[in-house]
């Protein structure tokens, strides 16, 4: 006989990951670092709302709970390139999937605007 998890144990893991993954940005981090390794100033462009702060943090904690690898290459200036560990690449599932629940339920302009509506 199978260990059937509760919604109280369901909820513990989600809290767990959401605490490993940090802030909203680390979703993007991920992304990026799927099409390929990159540098911070590549990643900042990349994500062009995220301030340089936010940036930084977001990579420390990643690195942190090794779902990142920062490799710092002794060239004249010194490269740092950030990629995905093999705990990082397997949170390509997870991304995938939020992706396709997109595509099914709906265009994202239309959350947009119902998130800014109730601002005005």
């Amino acid at each position: 006989m199978g260990t059937q998890r509760t919604g109280e144990d369901c909820m513990s893991s989600i809290r767990t990951v959401l605490h490993i993954l940090g802030g909203k940005w680390s979703f993007l981090v991920l992304a990026q670092l799927y099409i390929r390794p990159r540098r911070f100033n590549q990643l900042l462009r990349a994500l062009d709302d995220i301030s340089t702060k936010a940036l930084t943090d977001t990579l420390r904690h990643l690195e942190r709970n090794e779902i990142i690898r920062r490799e710092v290459t002794p060239t004249v200036p010194i490269t740092v390139e950030y990629s995905l560990t093999e705990k990082g690449k397997a949170f390509r599932v997870v991304l995938s999937e939020m992706n396709h629940w997109m595509q099914m339920w709906g265009k994202q302009e239309e959350y947009i605007d119902k998130e800014y509506s109730c601002l005005n």
